[in-house]
């Protein structure tokens, strides 16, 4: 009987620490799993989106491919000619004497060059004259 009149008189704080570990405990424990589920949704909403989004990149790309094709294709002299002839705008091809063909130097692998020009020598590059010429060049100004 001297533990019942122990247990009695002891103050409420004494049973109510107990209760409140045990209430903390499952509040942090509840909160972790709404947390774990909150994570688990968000990670599959995201991997739906990713999933639409890679049909509709799948689905562009294959557009691009077919209009690139229709692009080459409309790129034709023969498709061109045949729009020209259907279009009657009286294009005809140039005559030999009319085409002016010119030619590009090779560019030079690793090497780069910058060359200036100098309109008072009649665009001859700067650095491909002497000495003795960016001199008389220089007695021609001062004149």
């Amino acid at each position: 009987m001297a533990r019942n009149r122990s247990r009695r008189n002891q103050s409420g704080t004494v049973w109510l620490i107990p209760a409140l570990k045990a209430g903390v405990l499952c509040t942090m424990l509840g909160g972790s799993a709404v947390g774990y589920v909150l994570q688990k949704n968000e990670l599959h909403q995201l991997g739906r989106t990713i999933t639409k989004r890679e049909a509709v990149l799948e689905r562009l790309k294959w557009e691009n491919k077919t209009r690139a094709q229709h692009l080459a294709n409309l790129q034709l002299p023969r498709s061109i000619a045949e729009r020209v002839r259907d279009q009657k705008m009286g294009l005809m091809l140039p005559l030999p004497g009319q085409t002016i063909w010119l030619a590009e130097p090779a560019p030079d692998a690793g090497k780069a060059v910058v060359v200036l020009h100098s309109a008072s020598v009649g665009g001859t590059p700067v650095g491909d004259r002497s000495r003795s010429e960016k001199a008389a060049d220089a007695d021609s100004r001062a004149k």
